[in-house]
């Protein structure tokens, strides 16, 4: 668990409903670029171990903390755009991603010149909730032959199945804060990971 991370979320973490936690003052939307930095250096210590060679994402929430660990473990960071641009004319790894908050299907897109049967990958989101978009990025980086070796969440919300999911498909979760109920708007977190 990460300290700082859960005493900003005690402070500004906004309680929407039962199940949605609103950080859009440091996490979401505006970004606190020193506690991303700390974040960033976490996640480098727990796995520097594991050879990573490319951290990947999904736009747009996990970009900044993605960056950050890939500035600290050395290695590039590629994230999975949810529409195409026009300058993607190459082969492209698809999946279909479904968001929790937003409630709607995705579908989310690298290309295939960024990643290879040689990456070792080093997945980042900042929320863990019914793990749909970790599952498509693992799904991504299958297409290309990678190896994810982790997934680093921010916050896991550990009353959903998401955690779950990917330790049912051998995945490694390290989560840096883990919230076990957001019932009658009190944050309540669980001990354990990073």
């Amino acid at each position: 668990m990460m300290q700082a991370l859960m005493e900003r979320i005690m402070q500004d973490g906004n309680i929407l409903n039962d199940g949605v936690l609103k950080v859009d003052s440091f996490v979401t939307h505006q970004v606190d670029p020193d506690l991303m930095a700390a974040i960033g250096q976490r996640f480098a210590e727990v796995f520097k171990e594991y050879g990573i060679t490319k951290v990947v994402t999904i736009e747009s929430s996990g970009i900044v903390p993605a960056i950050y660990t890939a500035q600290a473990l050395q290695v590039p960071m590629i994230f999975a755009r949810k529409s195409k641009s026009l300058t993607m004319n190459e082969e492209l790894l698809t999946a279909s991603v479904y968001s929790f908050t937003k409630q709607v299907t995705s579908t989310v897109s690298i290309s295939r010149k960024f990643l290879s049967k040689e990456d070792k990958v080093l997945i980042i989101d900042d929320f863990l909730a019914n793990g749909q978009a970790a599952k498509g990025l693992v799904e991504l980086c299958q297409q290309a032959e990678a190896k994810v070796l982790g997934i680093g969440i921010l916050i896991e919300k550990s009353f959903q199945n998401g955690r779950q999911l990917l330790e049912e498909m051998q995945l490694k979760v390290v989560s840096l804060a883990r919230i076990s109920s957001l019932a009658d708007g009190k944050i309540q977190f669980l001990e354990g990971d990073a």
